[in-house]
């Protein structure tokens, strides 16, 4: 087989046979294909799509392409969530010692920051002393001891999505369904979970744009997952706005820490109690979602899932005494950006204040750039508030005074203000379970 000859086949909207995919993967990761002609495929993929039966075999392909943890421990169900990219999530911080702290193991394979939106090991890595890189058997020996383990992606765990993740990034190709699906879902196989959570997130923050298009995404990885042994539960979640009010890595990590605490906002636990009360069902440690929210909500008011939190952090390397004092270094230059007029805000497009905070140094333009983990936004007003002319609906955080001003520029795009007040959408449309 030649590479060229599969561009042009799937170019030309044809079917990739299982042993071509296989051959795709198999050379993208041994080095024989070279990134240029990945990303000729991506696209190609991107414009003409793959069958249901290319991107299961896309995902499969994906999770052979290297270890494979096996999560077996007698009694135990280990359950996993993942997210297709908002921005302001930081759910996996919140989610995760809520679940782990009502007793259902919880082991995740996390990625970093992708276009506009932000990653959990990024997140993690402003935590000062905190490891992201494991070992296998620690990674299995902690989840094991405490209930709760995140890592990156390893050289040896789906190599293949590690390399694509990156490349997709800066080639234009986030938002494709195959590739999403099978970049998601070949993580969740290979890192062994037995039961799966999926956060599809739709609206302008999201690589989904339509809920129309987030509930494809939706039934093909449930599909994908259910017909891979997974129990596999997806929810569809908006983000027209970002999630919370924080937007940047140590930013996001203290209003987890809040969250954690009880005085998290309400969109953002509303969406963290929803993936936690189907992890709980999926972990068997709960018949319904009602009772489910119950037991959790009983935990964080007892402070349980916040020790928890302190306990993961301490178990791979974190300064506790640091997080308990909510000491984390934000960049330097702060900038506000202050309402125009009166009236109840109506819009704050994520994929802007996204974008924005990239530039302030939160997120990646290339798979080279370093990010600046002090960087962000916080978002001081959010759709649906009245607010008057002069007052604070930005706080910008930056190490670049140069790009400072052109951000707060753009900012002001995002956001639209009306005399009527705005109705709310719920921020749960739906939730698919086959």
């Amino acid at each position: 087989m030649r590479m060229v000859e599969l561009i042009q086949k799937k170019r030309n909207g044809l079917v990739l046979s299982p042993e071509e995919i296989r051959f795709i993967i198999r050379g993208y990761v041994q080095g024989s294909i070279p990134d240029y002609q990945m990303s000729a495929l991506t696209m190609a993929i991107y414009y003409k799509g793959m069958t249901a039966e290319e991107t299961a075999e896309l995902t499969m392909a994906m999770a052979q392409s290297g270890d494979q943890v096996e999560l077996s421990f007698p009694g135990k169900t280990f359950v996993d969530k993942h997210s297709s990219g908002g921005v302001g999530d930081k759910t996996t911080l919140i989610v995760g010692p809520m679940v782990a702290a009502c007793g259902v193991p919880v082991a995740k394979m996390s990625g970093r920051g992708l276009g506009h939106t932000g990653g959990t090991i990024d997140k993690l890595s402003s935590i000062p002393g905190f490891q992201v890189e494991m070992k296998q058997k620690d990674f299995l020996e902690q989840v094991n001891r405490i209930g709760l383990s995140v890592t990156a992606q390893t050289g040896n765990l789906v190599p293949a999505d590690k390399k694509l993740y990156a490349l997709r990034d800066v080639t234009a190709t986030v938002d494709s369904i195959p590739l999403i699906a099978s970049s998601i879902m070949s993580k969740k196989i290979a890192s062994g979970a037995r039961g799966i959570v999926l956060d599809v997130k739709y609206g302008s923050g999201a690589f989904t744009g339509s809920l129309k298009e987030a509930k494809i995404l939706a039934k093909t990885m449930v599909r994908i997952g259910r017909n891979l042994g997974r129990e596999t539960v997806a929810i569809l979640s908006n983000m027209d706005q970002p999630l919370g009010k924080a937007v940047g890595n140590s930013l996001e990590v203290l209003e987890a820490v809040n969250s954690l605490q009880g005085n998290g906002p309400a969109d953002l636990m509303e969406v963290s109690y929803e993936l936690a009360s189907w992890m709980l069902v999926l972990g068997k440690k709960a018949k319904t979602r009602d009772e489910a929210r119950k037991i959790l909500e009983e935990n964080v008011e007892k402070g349980r899932a916040w020790q928890k939190f302190l306990e993961f952090v301490e178990a791979q390397g974190g300064n506790t005494a640091a997080v308990a004092n909510k000491q984390f270094t934000l960049a330097p230059i702060r900038l506000e950006v202050k309402a125009e007029k009166n009236g109840f805000i109506h819009n704050q497009d994520a994929r802007v204040i996204g974008i924005c905070a990239m530039n302030l140094g939160a997120g990646r333009e290339t798979k080279e750039s370093s990010i600046d983990l002090g960087a962000g936004i916080c978002l001081e007003k959010k759709s649906g508030d009245y607010v008057r002319k002069g007052e604070t609906v930005f706080e910008l955080y930056t190490s670049n005074a140069e790009k400072a001003g052109l951000v707060a520029d753009l900012l002001k795009t995002a956001v639209r203000i009306k005399d009527q007040p705005v109705s709310h959408k719920p921020i749960v449309a739906q939730v698919i379970l086959k």
